[in-house]
């Protein structure tokens, strides 16, 4: 049966575990970045509206599973280049969990062992998503795909022809416009509700008139 413990777990889960995960997944991709000369790289975390940005981290105001890794330029044109770039995500969570399971399995951290056993899980369930060739939405290749692909052909094979990692120049340029849409309609709406407590004014007003001129015809008569 699924009772308080479950739904605390599961709460952990959804907003701790798994969001350090999804981090953990595109640090990978920053320090392989890093080592290939990835050119105005930065790592988005979260969505919605910045709060703050710290050299190449950008923290944005809706905290949870949505992260992802973006660059302009890779000095390092080569195909091991991008191999690496792809294989990132999966060797750092890879590496991790065997590392915390090796913890485990010599009894370090057991008070905690659920917590870093949920942690395994969910770090293997995205290195098994990452690693097997498939196609995701839209028919994007995940890196499993792309690693596939750039082993045998040297270069990603499939018609979509959207970037697999977004340009950070890209980025940057929709989120402003995004921004200054928001901006916009945020004033329109306060414009709008200026304008309509004006009319409500307006109507008080006049019934107010018209109360005081009832009262002065009343006195009259």
């Amino acid at each position: 049966m699924f009772g308080i413990p479950d739904l605390i777990s599961l709460i952990i889960s959804a907003f701790i575990i798994l969001p350090i995960v999804v981090i953990l997944r595109e640090v990978g991709y920053m320090i392989a970045g890093l080592i290939f000369g990835a050119e105005n790289s930065r790592l988005t975390l979260g969505s919605g509206p910045r709060l703050f940005k710290l050299g190449k981290l950008d923290v944005r105001k809706h905290y949870h599973l949505y992260s992802w890794f973006s660059y302009d330029e890779l000095k390092n044109d080569s195909r091991f280049a991008y191999i690496m770039i792809y294989a990132s995500p999966i060797l750092i969570n890879v590496i991790s969990g065997l590392i915390i399971n090796g913890l485990l399995a010599n009894d370090f951290m057991t008070e905690q062992a659920t917590f870093w056993n949920r942690f395994i899980f969910y770090t293997f369930y995205y290195v098994l998503f990452d690693a097997v060739p498939m196609k995701t939405v839209n028919g994007m290749p995940n890196n499993g795909m792309l690693i596939y692909e750039m082993l045998r052909y040297g270069k990603r094979t499939d018609r979509n022809k959207e970037p697999f990692i977004p340009a950070t120049s890209e980025v940057e340029k929709e989120y402003q416009e995004e921004m200054q849409d928001l901006e916009e309609t945020v004033k329109e709406e306060k414009q709008e509700k200026k304008e309509e407590e004006e009319k409500k004014e307006k109507a008080r007003e006049k019934k107010e008139e018209e109360r005081e001129k009832r009262k002065q015809e009343e006195r009259k008569s």
